[in-house]
């Protein structure tokens, strides 16, 4: 990086970035486990949306300097793709079980006794979302937090239940065709992102998304595909929720409401809520800056901080300069940063 007093200077060699991948065989079948880091330290599992992986959903947000000297120098992450959706997944065997979105979420409790994991921190994608709160919902003392972006925690309302089954069909006889990965990018993406414009082409991220699309084997998303789409709503258990809870939704997600109504549910004091301005639902990607500083606040009451030798940006909160006493205070949740509104219930 330049000298410039807005960058971040990050020692990629004090990181672990080339991950390893585990062939974890549980009793619902086998699931790809991708590890980055010292495994002597906390675990954040990342749980990505349908027809997803972590190269697809989260590589924004972990490849951003600041975020990535946060949660590599606090965390061990380990990528879990669902079932037949990691890097190069063949078409899975007819002898595989279909899962329900229960035997996905018991499936995670396989996987932390495979590593021998106690209490993680979570960060999941929509569906992800979904599957990690049924996760901490069902094994209550296995979660220290939950990071969701754009949830779903009720059924599928009629209109996404209609897209769903069309999306079903499609699979079914065409395969991962044009029309089911323009509706799967509306799922992700902000329309004028998808779509873009004379003035400004589809996006980069959006392209490459497109493109490994393409690589999904057609079978296997649709088996996730109709666990999602015959969820049960767990807002009932919601306010039994015991972990701290941190929401990201963009204002143009498809679940934007979903992610409100969840908000509302929750005990405000232990969660919080970013709603990113000219955003679809994968902030992860699309608009990953913004999910620093809440982030950072948010792991602050974890005890988890920036290491010491990064330098960090003015506009962190972990900045030497720009830490001040009332910044820790429940008020101080309550900012206004734009291009970010955010929107915090009570102390986090």
């Amino acid at each position: 990086m330049g000298d410039s007093s807005d960058s971040v200077s990050v020692d990629m060699e004090t990181f672990s970035v080339a991950g390893k991948e585990h062939l974890v065989k549980t009793g619902r079948g086998s699931v790809s486990v991708v590890v980055f880091g010292d495994q002597d330290k906390p675990a954040l599992i990342t749980y990505p949306d349908l027809a997803l992986n972590y190269m697809s959903c989260f590589q924004g947000v972990f490849f951003c300097p600041e975020a990535f000297s946060l949660l590599l120098h606090n965390f061990c992450i380990y990528h879990i793709s669902p079932p037949g959706h990691e890097l190069g997944a063949a078409v899975m065997s007819l002898d595989d079980p279909i899962l329900s979105v229960d035997d996905l979420a018991d499936q995670i409790a396989e996987v932390l006794d495979y590593f021998r994991l106690g209490k993680v921190m979570c960060m999941g994608v929509t569906a992800g979302a979904y599957i990690l709160t049924l996760f901490a919902l069902k094994y209550t003392q296995r979660v220290m937090g939950l990071i969701l972006v754009s949830p779903l925690c009720k059924a599928p309302s009629w209109t996404e239940w209609l897209c769903n089954k069309v999306m079903t069909n499609l699979l079914y006889i065409c395969g991962m065709c044009s029309l089911v990965k323009e509706l799967l990018l509306l799922r992700y993406f902000s329309k004028q992102e998808v779509h873009g414009s004379v003035e400004v082409p589809e996006s980069d991220v959006v392209q490459s998304c497109r493109r490994l699309l393409g690589e999904r084997q057609s079978s296997n998303v649709l088996r996730l595909l109709e666990a999602i789409n015959e969820r049960p709503d767990i807002t009932k258990g919601l306010r039994k929720l015991q972990c701290r809870s941190l929401i990201f939704v963009g204002e143009n997600s498809p679940f934007h409401s979903e992610a409100l109504h969840m908000t509302s549910k929750l005990d405000r004091r232990f969660s919080a809520l970013v709603e990113v301005q000219a955003c679809g639902s994968m902030v992860t990607e699309e608009q990953p800056d913004a999910m620093l500083i809440p982030l950072e606040y948010f792991l602050m009451g974890f005890g988890f901080y920036r290491p010491s030798q990064c330098n960090v940006s003015p506009r962190s909160p972990l900045s030497p300069t720009s830490i001040s006493p009332e910044l820790f205070s429940p008020e101080s949740m309550g900012l206004k940063l734009k291009p970010i509104k955010t929107r915090f219930s009570g102390e986090v």
